[in-house]
């Protein structure tokens, strides 16, 4: 490494940081990582969207489907021991490893067996593994940005990198459906289509082939070439030294500033994603459909991916705005998510519902909250430097999805009338845009590369 850890908390330069330079690889990186990420979200979104199919073909359960979505959320648990890895050895073991179970998974998935328990059991521990990669493709952005990148192109970075995976996540509802054919409808045991349902499960295992394909030749990529840093840092930032594992989680826990925006994103991203898992019940008594509400997850991600990337070189050419960005996206977040919650609400407020108001207000949530993360991950790591990226996020992506697994169990009790889901979902945005605004921002890493350039 450029820089050795310490213990104090303040940056030390040392000779190392004498040049810098930028290397026209970064590029590559970013693309190879954000690849990486796409197909872990992906292979995570894999069943949802062809869930009926998979239910007449596998015979999976409601309880299957659900599991495999929670393998997700699960596979963060050692997410502590990924932050150590990255922190230790750098970038390229980490991302290699993440790779090595992202491909093991997939291979899993589609070893071809008649036994339908032993597959679904493969298909289980597959889903898992790809879980596992989870914790270095949403923690590792803004620690490649800082590693690859100058300050001017640091946030486009971790929005590119960090927003992948949920486009990857998106990306599934059409890549699904688009091979994997619907059942037929028919339930007479003496009129169903046995041909039809091998076809069914030829083209779900045609799709875990293509899957697998391409986890393998990922790996291959990253193995053949993912360098953990370039041979010169892009700043001085980059180069600077920081603390150590140990004194890293001390300086976080005992952080009120940083508890605060921890706080700020981990509450509505967790209550998001369970909101989002429910949408189609949230909206069944609205007459929206299954199909239709999973257009709507599409396009709100899509959309958040999209301004979120675009916002983000906003950022780069005007630096030390990050605070200013949250609060904007967080008023617009709080009051389409009470938009959705009114509309839900219909039978008390007797609003007009329409599909184009009730679309565009769901939609509108998921834009705004999405793309606040690459912003959020940039203004954290910012507020606790020098404590390593890699931590910093790994702890707050942590703190959500633990939010989302009290949400799960919380909605597993209280599951009859859903319609309360918007308005935990509308506190959560009115909360943190209130611990945004009383947030006192502050950019030691960029003020270090700013003082010392001139």
């Amino acid at each position: 490494m450029w820089g050795a850890q310490h213990e104090e908390g303040q940056p030390l330069l040392g000779p190392a940081v004498v040049g810098s330079r930028l290397y026209g690889r970064r590029w590559l990186i970013l693309a190879a990582f954000s690849v990486l990420g796409f197909v872990q979200g992906l292979l995570w979104n894999s069943w949802g969207p062809i869930q009926n199919s998979a239910k007449q073909a596998l015979g999976f359960s409601t309880l299957d489907i659900t599991l495999l979505v929670l393998w997700g959320p699960i596979g963060f648990l050692p997410c502590f021991v990924f932050m150590w890895l990255m922190d230790k050895k750098g970038l390229r073991l980490s991302v290699v490893l993440t790779s090595f179970f992202m491909m093991t998974g997939a291979l899993l998935r589609c070893i071809p067996i008649d036994n339908q328990t032993v597959k679904k059991w493969l298909i289980h521990i597959g889903q898992l593994l790809n879980g596992f990669a989870g914790p270095v493709v949403m923690n590792a952005p803004p620690f490649l940005s800082t590693t690859w990148f100058p300050p001017d192109q640091r946030a486009t970075a971790t929005a590119v990198a960090s927003l992948f995976n949920y486009f990857g996540a998106a990306c599934a509802f059409l890549v699904g459906p688009l091979i994997v054919p619907a059942p037929n409808g028919t339930t007479s045991f003496f009129t169903s289509s046995s041909r039809h349902t091998d076809f069914i499960k030829h083209r779900i295992q045609t799709l875990l082939y293509a899957e697998f394909g391409v986890t393998a030749l990922l790996l291959i990529v990253v193995i053949a070439y993912f360098p953990s840093q370039p041979p010169l840092p892009p700043s001085i930032a980059a180069a600077s030294q920081r603390l150590n594992y140990r004194s890293s989680i001390y300086r976080l826990l005992g952080n009120f500033r940083f508890l605060m925006i921890a706080l700020a994103f981990a509450v509505p991203l967790g209550i998001l994603a369970g909101w989002s898992g429910v949408l189609d019940v949230i909206l069944t008594p609205l007459k929206v459909s299954q199909v239709d509400a999973g257009w709507i997850g599409f396009w709100s991600t899509i959309g958040g991916c999209t301004v979120g990337i675009l916002i983000a070189r906003f950022a780069d050419f005007f630096r030390g705005v990050l605070k200013l960005i949250l609060l904007l996206l967080f008023s617009g977040a709080t009051l389409s998510s009470a938009w959705v919650a009114l509309t839900c609400f219909n039978s008390v407020t007797h609003l007009p519902v329409t599909p184009a108001t009730l679309y565009t207000s769901c939609i509108l949530v998921g834009v705004f909250i999405t793309s606040s993360v690459p912003f959020f991950f940039e203004l954290l790591v910012e507020t606790v430097y020098p404590v390593p990226e890699g931590i910093t996020c790994g702890f707050v992506t942590f703190l959500s999805n633990v939010f989302m697994g009290l949400l799960l169990m919380f909605l597993a009790f209280y599951h009859a009338d859903v319609n309360w889901l918007n308005w935990c979902l509308t506190a959560s945005c009115l909360f943190s845009l209130l611990l945004i605004l009383l947030f006192k921002e502050s950019y030691d890493r960029l003020y270090l590369d700013v003082l010392v350039s001139v």
